[in-house]
């Protein structure tokens, strides 16, 4: 079956949506979710987005909070065009029917909140479920619009570039080179379609679920950064994975996230004797940026043999608890957690990819008109570390500006390329009875990556890890070769994909910087690594 458009987008969060709203008027747009459309990273985000709105804030401000979480990595001109644009982005969200809290002046101010790293009260926000009033506001305008489709339960195989060779549909990529579209496996039939595009997004989220432990949605798994090094594009700063300081601990709460909101307004991170430790660790105390937060909780739970550290927020008014976090309180409560009258039990969890896909300032790979937006996109912005609530922020900035770019490489291309692109070939391939490999590969690659490339890393566990991985990949390789794919199998391989990469990112590194900390190179070498790590699959002729 073939699907021709002219804009495939992969993924249905923030920047997905966006993008897909701002070019509905140019062409005909497919956008491509592996779950249901409001499963994503965004339609879980609790905190905000970062942007300058109060009477003491600054974009000056707001640029230097940026440069210094990101440990000197961040690109400058990229910090300066997504803070300066934010401001008018978050008006475009509001127009779009985005309710966000208002401050109780009755002058209609938006509410701003405090958050790690940040000097001001900048974080605009829709009580703790940000996230999710986004998602669904941009949904109900994409879903009106009659030039928008959505395909639903359907997950993207890979990449169809101009120069595919195809092998059982798999490419493989020249690093000068035109995206063409995708194969698109459509879930409930197990058919892959093949789905040409004029212009290619990737907004598939983060990664998250490679890790053990995440505030990540089932979703995140690497997708769009896999298919992507497949197909030849530049990935860069992997290794600098997010671990948020504070995932709710309980055995029954799956991936629960607790705001980095609550710390900034006022909730102290203490050990089991009620003891305060961020002092020990940064002036800042409990504002610090998560990496050194995550360290910090990291250092202290494996010197104290406990299970957990706690986040308290009880010295503050119930009324004022519960009004702010509606959702973060009725949560906890659910779990026999009464966050207003006692601490919550929290560990850090994977969180946020700040490397992925390498583009430039609108957004485009290395691919021609194959563009990445969201966590999927490595823009410059985050550098080392990324600042609380800059990721929605990023988002909307880089799919604005992507399609912008988009719509001026439209009316140019040259259509006689998608005339003869190959459909999907199985090549004899039969169905798998054998699903103990997927789940069994799953789980320990996941285990692997907790254990040797987590908050704290050493060249021998990111040389336990790349030898483990390598055996993992082979059997990946030869099963998918010998059956049927499925929508488990693809994510299994994405997942190895990015595992794989993250260590080899790590590897490379030899110093420790913003997320990325080896206990053989405790130092910043400004000398030989101020400058990003870059990755691209070798050529193969």
């Amino acid at each position: 079956m073939r699907y021709d458009v002219d804009f495939l987008v992969i993924g249905t969060g923030i920047a997905g949506l966006t993008f897909a709203l701002k070019v509905a008027e140019f062409g005909r747009v497919a956008i491509v979710t592996k779950k249901d459309a409001a499963e994503t990273s965004t339609n879980y985000a609790q905190g905000g987005i970062a942007s300058v709105f109060g009477q003491f804030d600054s974009f000056e401000l707001h640029i230097r909070d940026t440069l210094e979480s990101g440990d000197g990595l961040c690109k400058e001109a990229v910090v300066e065009m997504v803070v300066k644009d934010g401001p008018k982005r978050i008006r475009e969200l509001m127009d779009w029917g985005v309710a966000f809290t208002r401050d109780h002046s009755g002058e209609l101010k938006l509410d701003l909140g405090l958050e790690g790293g940040h000097s001001q009260k900048r974080i605009v926000h829709a009580g703790d479920l940000t996230g999710h009033v986004i998602e669904q506001a941009l949904l109900e305008c994409v879903r009106s619009h009659s030039n928008i489709e959505i395909f639903e339960n359907h997950i993207a195989v890979d990449l169809i570039t101009y120069s595919t060779r195809v092998k059982r549909g798999v490419v493989t990529a020249a690093h000068e080179d035109l995206c063409c579209g995708a194969y698109v496996l459509a879930v409930n039939t197990n058919e892959v379609q093949t789905v040409p595009a004029k212009i290619t997004v990737l907004a598939t989220g983060g990664a998250g679920k490679v890790y053990l432990y995440t505030s990540n949605p089932d979703i995140a798994t690497g997708d769009g950064i896999s298919m992507a090094y497949r197909a030849g594009a530049l990935v860069a700063n992997l290794e600098f994975v997010q671990f948020h300081p504070t995932c709710l601990y309980h055995p029954e709460a799956k991936n629960f996230l607790i705001s980095e909101a609550v710390r900034g307004e006022g909730g102290i991170l203490i050990d089991l004797q009620g003891r305060a430790f961020m002092e020990d660790y940064d002036p800042k105390k409990d504002l610090a940026c998560r990496d050194v937060a995550a360290r910090a909780i990291d250092f202290e739970l494996k010197k104290s043999g406990d299970d957990c550290v706690f986040l308290d927020i009880t010295h503050k008014a119930p009324d004022f608890v519960r009004e702010r976090f509606p959702n973060i309180y009725q949560t906890c409560l659910s779990f026999g957690i009464d966050m207003t009258k006692e601490p919550i039990p929290v560990v850090p969890a994977a969180h946020y990819m700040c490397g992925g896909v390498l583009v430039d300032m609108d957004g485009q790979t290395d691919i021609e008109r194959l563009y990445t937006v969201g966590e999927t996109a490595c823009t410059g912005l985050h550098g080392a570390n990324r600042l609380a609530s800059n990721s929605l922020l990023e988002a909307l900035v880089y799919a604005h500006r992507a399609a912008e770019q988009a719509v001026k490489d439209l009316g140019s291309i040259n259509t006689e390329v998608f005339g003869d692109l190959p459909p999907w070939d199985p090549m004899g391939t039969t169905d798998s009875d054998e699903t103990i490999v997927v789940s069994h590969n799953w789980d320990e690659i996941r285990r692997l990556m907790w254990n040797y490339v987590g908050i704290v890393r050493s060249d021998k566990r990111l040389l336990r890890a790349k030898n483990r991985i390598e055996n993992i990949q082979k059997e990946i390789q030869e099963y998918y070769w010998d059956f049927k794919i499925t929508s488990d199998l693809i994510e299994l391989r994405n997942i190895a994909m990015v595992a794989e990469l993250i260590i080899q990112s790590a590897m490379l590194r030899k110093e420790s910087r913003g997320l990325h900390y080896n206990i053989q190179y405790p130092e910043k070498d400004d000398r030989f690594w101020l400058k990003d790590s870059v990755l691209r699959q070798p050529f193969v002729g």
